[in-house]
């Protein structure tokens, strides 16, 4: 995929919003503009579906595509001297427990700052483009694609005032598995989960590139979530 990806000036990927996750992350390094075609069930990441996909191909060869620049997290896992190679998505990183039915503990630092020891089933730190997907479930807001700002949703909370905050996307966030019995797992757009060792910190940041994300010359972040989420009203 990589070695595809570097040849490439526009990735057409047909399939769903996993499909396009999967292709971030096959890609790693090398970012390349993405037009994504539904043929999944939801699409919100595609902006064209299997009924429309001629029109889209003509948009292509007549260059009338926009693109969004979407900012992508950098993620790394660090347990003293150690630590792993960065580690890139586009929706977000998510900490969580493991099979056990239990809670866990996430000290959790952003520049440095302490911000507050997260006792729930997990946390996920989101951009924009994630912010409609887990983190929306989660409880957390939706976020402008442009907004330039990060969520952390932290995921059924035992303390009730624990509630989603959002932070500049230039800010550092570290998280530590401070819970001494219980394992935690680290997730990038739903790929392989990855042991978190007890005193392990994931530090996450503002990956230095972004993500070209096509779209139809008549599309708006807006309408689509009109369409997507199904909202409506007296206006819509």
């Amino acid at each position: 995929m990589a070695e595809l990806g570097a040849s490439a000036d526009l990735l057409v990927v047909a399939g769903g919003d996993g499909t396009i996750l999967h292709v971030v992350g096959q890609l790693g390094e090398i970012i390349k503009p993405i037009f994504g075609i539904n043929v999944g069930s939801l699409g919100f990441l595609t902006c064209a579906s299997s009924s429309t996909y001629r029109e889209a191909v003509e948009c292509i060869a007549r260059d009338r595509i926009n693109f969004s620049q979407r900012a992508l997290l950098e993620a790394r896992v660090h347990l003293g001297d150690k630590r792993t190679g960065k580690m890139i998505a586009l929706n977000d990183a998510v900490l969580s427990r493991g099979e056990l039915s239990r809670l866990v503990l996430l000290r959790t630092r952003v520049n440095g700052e302490p911000l507050t020891e997260f006792n729930a089933d997990g946390l996920i730190v989101a951009t924009p483009t994630g912010s409609t997907a887990y983190s929306l479930s989660a409880g957390g807001p939706i976020l402008d694609p442009e907004s330039g700002v990060f969520v952390i949703t932290p995921i059924c909370p035992h303390v009730l005032t624990n509630r989603s905050i959002i932070v500049a996307e230039g800010s550092i966030i570290d998280i530590e598995a401070s819970d001494p019995d219980y394992p935690v797992f680290l997730t990038l757009d739903g790929r392989t989960p990855i042991h978190v060792e007890r005193g392990s910190t994931v530090t996450i940041r503002k990956a230095k590139r972004t993500l070209p994300l096509a779209s139809l010359p008549d599309a708006s972040f807006f309408s689509v979530v009109r369409q997507k989420l199904k909202w409506s009203g007296s206006n819509v």
